[in-house]
């Protein structure tokens, strides 16, 4: 189990709103300066982003909508094509992420609740993208998901080098339900990207398992980014009161909830579960108090040799980019918490061509931090 200190040192910023380059901020990190510009604003709650092209991002919006930002103007376009989804509390139109063919095939993929009688379940469907309109929409997996709540829908998509493809559910705000495993809350799910299972899934033919799960225990993954080099899946989930954690996610484990947590109940400072059980798998992180993740990716970007293999999250609560580094033994080396001056809720994360780093944010901005 690997700690945080309630607080590290944060990288140096300062606020430079010079309106003629749309500079909102400066700073340094590893010895390289940076800036942070603006490239688009009134995006909504911007909760996805995916690069289509060099120029031209996708980004989903929670209500229910999706645009083409040119990140060289900063122009955008309405996309056509997209379902009904159920945005409420913390549902909507959710993850986007392009197929690993994308050039040939033209396959988007996305995660959104979905209607469904009185309340919604995570799904994951694929659709094809001419132009700006979505075209053979597909609902791949209608998650068994369904509760009397509006909360921890997930939900990142994240694929693998072997033609999977993996995306997270939340408890769904019934917290034991995530040790259930007769339906799909609180698990991460892979499949091949037509949405068939994986015959070699580590529940296949498990009759108290449902077949799409890889792992299960989790409260609410709300980042997941797999890392061809080191050929890791990593998760990112927000906690309770206290106790966020990363992740490192690996077939057929229990990752604990809510039998183990490190936060605490809201309403008072009690324990949720035990610190660590021996049949469940301990986080390789912890953040005590909660950043809130909205997002996760492994840099292995160009523009910042500095931070290749880093993990990078976007914190909603503590409004900031988080930086984490770990050694070879995935022991914890340094946490940096970068752009606290902003003060905005990160929601999603992208990079460019370049290693230019891409940040939405629950104001409606669309960021771009590259190097000075």
């Amino acid at each position: 189990m690997k700690y945080f200190l309630p607080f590290c040192a944060a990288a140096l910023l300062s606020a430079n709103l010079t309106a003629q380059n749309q500079i909102v901020a400066s700073g340094s990190s590893e010895g390289q300066n940076f800036e942070v510009e603006e490239v688009a604003s009134g995006l909504g709650v911007p909760w996805g982003l995916s690069f289509i092209s060099e120029q031209e991002l996708f980004v989903t919006q929670r209500t229910g909508e999706a645009v083409l930002v040119d990140v060289s103007t900063g122009e955008s376009r309405t996309v056509t094509g997209l379902p009904q989804v159920e945005a409420r509390g913390q549902g909507g139109l959710l993850d986007v992420a392009i197929a690993p063919d994308f050039n040939d095939s033209h396959w988007l993929y996305f995660t959104y609740s979905k209607p469904q009688g009185s309340g919604a379940a995570t799904t994951l469907a694929r659709a094809r993208l001419t132009d700006n309109q979505l075209e053979d929409w597909q609902d791949l997996l209608v998650s068994d998901s369904v509760t009397g709540r509006n909360q921890h829908f997930g939900s990142r998509i994240a694929f693998d080098d072997d033609g999977y493809l993996y995306f997270g559910i939340g408890d769904r705000g019934d917290r034991d339900e995530a040790q259930n495993t007769s339906n799909h809350i609180g698990a991460i799910i892979r499949l091949h990207l037509d949405g068939r299972v994986p015959q070699d899934n580590p529940f296949v033919g498990n009759p108290d398992v449902r077949d799409e799960i890889w792992s299960y225990g989790h409260r609410n993954p709300q980042g997941m980014a797999f890392d061809s080099v080191e050929q890791r899946l990593w998760s990112n989930e927000h906690g309770p009161r206290g106790g966020d954690e990363i992740n490192l996610i690996q077939p057929g484990l229990n990752y604990g909830w809510p039998e183990v947590s490190q936060g605490r109940e809201y309403w008072g400072p009690i324990s949720i579960g035990e610190d660590s059980l021996p049949e469940m798998e301990d986080p390789i992180v912890v953040f005590t108090p909660s950043i809130a993740p909205g997002s996760l990716l492994v840099y292995r970007g160009e523009a910042f040799p500095e931070w290749q293999g880093n993990l990078l999250n976007g914190a909603l609560v503590l409004t900031h980019l988080n930086r984490i580094v770990l050694d070879e033994n995935l022991e914890l080396v340094a946490e940096e918490r970068l752009l606290e001056a902003v003060g905005e809720r990160i929601r999603a994360l992208a990079v460019d061509h370049q290693g230019w780093l891409y940040l939405s944010t629950d104001s409606g901005r669309l960021l771009r931090l590259r190097p000075a």
